[in-house]
């Protein structure tokens, strides 16, 4: 089966055809650094990272660009978001950048999301944004007003094509400060004059001013990746004004179409309301990862369709939590077993069984990255490898081989949650196994040495803490509740 994505281009599903066979290039906007990241950027990030690891485990080579937005992304007063947050703590505005940058990567290396192979920033690109602009000037589709420049919507007919809004719906003053100098309500800032007070401000033909927030994923993403790419991806929050703009800047710059796939995830609700500083309610993914383990975060995530909205509140994470340790059981008895199986091929069939599992997988992930058909596929697959292990009979070492080399490829490489055992002993999880062997390995003694008092306790306080002990005639091993 080909690869099927939903453009919403077009609210369609389409056959994925790169522009060159075999290569993937792709854009992500990426955030606003001026404040620690929520739960919110946590799906964005998580199901876009699900599907870069899908088109690299296809066989794609993929080009990831993801933006870092330190400069012209305004408030609806028209106050720049990170000069209020330099002025809130009395701090300059690239300390406010840093300290968020740092932060957002902190947050996405704890929850796995692989870094991408280009993350530019808006305020290293001001040359690229001033000569597209400049180019919008000469073309006739932007203007200059009292040292600002506003792109003018009325020059491009397929305004509004990605969101379906017209000129006719659209409403004054969207996201960006109504100006008495703009001809239209509706046209956009390309590049503001700096008042006295604004500290981020670079020399232009126009005077002292600063790009507007949409003019930056256009000149970054043409620089990287070319005219035209493959996908453009980000929340559905963005698609007016943000892509919107971006849309109808690139393609009357260049002349030329400019992301052929897009791709935006659903919102983010907690308890079911929108998440809101002023109702109290944004959490931050550093807050979340105190209660819940990051794989069980992205398990998550990935639990609805990358397009579709989530709640998050606790009866959903306690579930997830729930489904992450039925398949994480899996994984450690396939493990445990795997240290004590004899060498060689037990003569099993259940290489059939994991050949149809991976099958099942990728037709799902064909048809626009279904990751919670994917984990379904993950639970199936995992009710037979418990039914296989607890059999009582001998399993060799390459049938277990082979399980857990498709819940590393399936569930870790591709999704993400199902952490790797090292013998660096680095990871949460390796520590987590260690711990608890050496409690197997005093108990053990323990019987050996008749205190059977002691072994009893030993059992019955890992079981206090979800921690279930199965003695076999190949050893001790043990499985999370």
């Amino acid at each position: 089966m080909a690869l099927k994505i939903f453009n919403v281009l077009g609210r369609e599903k389409q056959d994925f055809q790169p522009l060159e066979p075999g290569k993937v290039n792709m854009y992500v906007c990426g955030p606003t650094v001026y404040s620690d990241s929520h739960i919110g950027h946590a799906k964005t990030y998580v199901n876009f990272d699900m599907i870069v690891r899908y088109l690299r485990y296809s066989g794609l080579k993929v080009l990831y660009v993801q933006n870092i937005t330190d400069v012209g992304h305004m408030l609806d007063t028209g106050e720049d978001r990170i000069l209020r947050k330099a002025h809130q703590l009395q701090a300059l505005p690239m300390q406010i950048v840093e300290t968020y940058t740092r932060s957002f990567y902190d947050d996405m290396d704890a929850l796995g999301v692989l870094r991408a192979d280009i993350s530019p920033r808006a305020s290293g690109h001001i040359p690229e944004q001033i000569k597209m602009t400049q180019t919008l000037i000469d073309k006739g589709h932007a203007y200059i007003a009292d040292g600002s420049v506003y792109f003018d919507v009325a020059t491009d007919p397929n305004y509004g094509k990605l969101s379906n809004r017209r000129m006719t719906e659209l409403e004054s003053g969207s996201r960006e400060v109504v100006r008495d100098e703009k001809r239209h309500p509706e046209d956009f800032a390309l590049w503001k004059r700096a008042e006295p007070e604004h500290m981020l401000r670079w020399d232009s033909p126009w005077g002292e001013g600063f790009p507007g927030w949409h003019i930056e994923c256009s000149a970054m993403a043409k620089k990287y990746l070319g005219e035209t790419f493959d996908i453009h991806g980000g929340g559905v929050d963005n698609i007016f004004p943000h892509n919107e703009c971006e849309i109808a800047q690139s393609e009357n710059a260049n002349g030329v179409d400019f992301a052929r796939y897009w791709m935006l995830g659903g919102s983010l609700t907690v308890d079911g309301v929108k998440m809101s500083k002023s109702l109290g309610n944004v959490v931050n993914i550093k807050d979340a990862l105190i209660d819940y383990r990051p794989d069980v975060i992205r398990m998550f995530m990935l639990s609805a369709h990358y397009s579709n909205p989530v709640d998050y509140s606790d009866g959903a994470l306690d579930s997830a939590q729930a489904g992450w340790e039925r398949l994480y059981g899996a994984v450690r008895l396939t493990r445990n077993t795997l240290a004590n199986a004899p060498a060689g091929d037990d003569g099993s069939s259940f290489n059939e069984r994991l050949a149809k599992a991976k099958a099942d997988f990728n037709a799902v992930m064909d048809d626009d990255f279904n990751a919670p058909k994917a984990i379904a596929v993950l639970q199936d697959l995992t009710r037979d490898v418990n039914t296989l292990l607890n059999s009582g009979s001998a399993i060799g070492k390459t049938t277990l081989e082979a399980i857990n080399t498709t819940y590393k490829e399936l569930g870790g490489d591709v999704l993400g949650i199902i952490p790797a055992v090292d013998s660096t002993g680095s990871s949460n999880a390796q520590r987590e196994d260690g711990l608890i062997k050496m409690l197997i390995d005093m108990r053990n003694q323990a019987r050996k040495s008749k205190n059977f008092a002691e072994s009893d306790r030993i059992r019955d306080e890992l079981a206090k803490i979800g921690v279930t002990l199965e003695d076999r005639a190949d050893g001790t091993i043990w499985r999370a509740n």
